[in-house]
């Protein structure tokens, strides 16, 4: 009796270790194929998060596979999607890099612009239009402005070089007025020499942009405060050939000082309660 019983004993114990050794053997890892699949699958779904995960695993276990490519390309789109603008940037800096001739390099010039002009104006101001996007620093949109200039210049028949030229256009107009706020701020600040050269950065660097205008008036009051006739009567021919019914003149063709004025009016409102205004 005993033999039999060690016998069966001895075959519990073998089962027992035979089904621990099936219950702790690791799932199969996802192929390439199917890692793509699944990516590709969640982008359908627009959800851009689990995109994500599984193209940087495909991007990383398979740098060189089939469809690496195609998945770094479609990480910029996931990423940006997710409103990752960082990541979203760096993914196509990356595909830039690796893949110069690509013939979907220019994709990869285009949201990196869109990346940095978003994060340059932000989500914010998309729900808050009175968000005053001039006086935040210019670092992205100047970033921007170039992507999308690299974007047009290398490839001028892309199908994403309209969009990048109207962008172009944006950008620029809202550096112009990033220029005009600082150089408001140096008036306030009776920095006049410095906010002279914010203004005619203006004039020389965005010739076609709203801004110019106002960038003149500044410059004609600053001259003229500073004691530099000369500057401030070239200027004022400048602001006539150009602007001759705009708000720089009255009815009679005369300058109408705007800036400085003003902001001594203001102060002197503050200082007196309004009470001389």
């Amino acid at each position: 009796m005993s033999r039999p019983t060690t016998r069966y004993i001895l075959a519990l114990i073998c089962t027992g270790l035979l089904l621990s050794a099936c219950s702790s053997t690791p799932e199969p890892e996802a192929t390439e194929q199917e890692l793509y699949e699944e990516a590709k699958r969640s982008i359908k779904l627009r959800n851009f998060s689990q995109a994500t995960i599984a193209l940087e695993e495909l991007e990383s276990r398979f740098p060189f596979g089939k469809y690496a490519e195609q998945a770094q390309l479609d990480l910029i789109y996931a990423r940006y999607s997710s409103l990752d603008l960082d990541g979203s940037i760096l993914a196509a800096d990356r595909f830039i890099r690796l893949h110069p001739q690509s013939p979907n390099v220019d994709y990869a010039y285009y949201i990196r612009g869109i990346a940095n002009y978003n994060l340059d104006v932000g989500v914010s101001s998309q729900y808050f239009p009175l968000v005053d996007v001039s006086a935040r620093d210019a670092g992205h949109m100047r970033q921007a402005f170039r992507d999308f200039s690299d974007l047009v210049n290398r490839f001028p028949e892309s199908q994403y070089a309209p969009d990048a030229r109207q962008r172009m256009i944006e950008t620029r107009n809202r550096l112009a007025e990033y220029e005009l706020h600082v150089a408001r701020y140096y008036i306030r600040r009776e920095a006049y020499a410095a906010a002279a050269n914010r203004a005619a950065y203006v004039v020389k660097n965005f010739p076609e942009a709203p801004s110019v205008e106002d960038a003149l008036i500044i410059m004609i009051e600053v001259y003229r405060l500073l004691d530099l006739p000369d500057q401030a009567s070239d200027t004022l021919a400048v602001l006539a050939a150009n602007y001759p019914e705009g708000k720089g003149f009255d009815n009679n063709m005369r300058f109408v000082p705007q800036v400085i004025e003003k902001q001594n009016r203001n102060l002197r409102s503050i200082i007196t309660f309004g009470l001389l205004d």
